[in-house]
């Protein structure tokens, strides 16, 4: 017989859970074969996690989980519950975009706008564990990551033009 925090329903067990997405509680009610990314989009109601391949193999559905990046595509949702899941959305401070996201924008790294949740989200963990990164280790850090329209130089230098202006607003605290 199911638990009360179980449900069955086409065969797979519903189980009630909390996402803590971008710092806020959400309950939600997940099959346990769902993905994150669909409980995101669908139950959350976050649209900027995109689906592009379904197979790990883009990084459009890209999230940071416990400050670390993860396909959401293929990370079950009931997996997440217990840790801090950061979106595209929780990058910004309402509607102040956070540095990164400035200066994707001023040094033309945007085009379709499709890859962008992921590689804001990429580039976030590599500044977070590297204040410093060589164009290399940005491009490493970026490498899960597929974009189609620019070349990935404008995006490198974005990354690398926050690293600086991260540094040097740290000297001046």
């Amino acid at each position: 017989m199911p638990s009360a925090s179980e449900h069955r329903h086409d065969r797979h067990p519903i189980h009630a859970i909390h996402l803590t997405v971008n710092g806020i509680d959400y309950p939600v009610a997940v099959a346990q074969g769902r993905n994150l990314l669909s409980v995101i989009r669908t139950e959350i109601g976050l649209t900027g996690t995109k689906e592009g391949c379904d197979d790990c193999e883009c990084g459009a559905c890209m999230v940071l989980l416990d400050g670390q990046p993860v396909n959401s595509c293929s990370y079950l949702a009931v997996q997440a519950q217990g840790r801090a899941i950061t979106t595209v959305e929780g990058l910004a401070d309402g509607d102040a975009l956070s540095l990164l996201q400035r200066n994707l924008l001023d040094e033309g790294g945007v085009q379709c706008g499709f890859c962008t949740p992921g590689m804001l989200l990429s580039a976030t963990a590599l500044l977070q564990r590297n204040d410093s990164p060589s164009e290399e280790e940005v491009r490493i850090g970026l490498s899960g990551n597929l974009c189609r329209c620019t070349g990935y130089t404008k995006i490198v230098a974005a990354v690398q033009r926050t690293a600086v202006e991260i540094r040097a607003a740290a000297r001046q605290a």
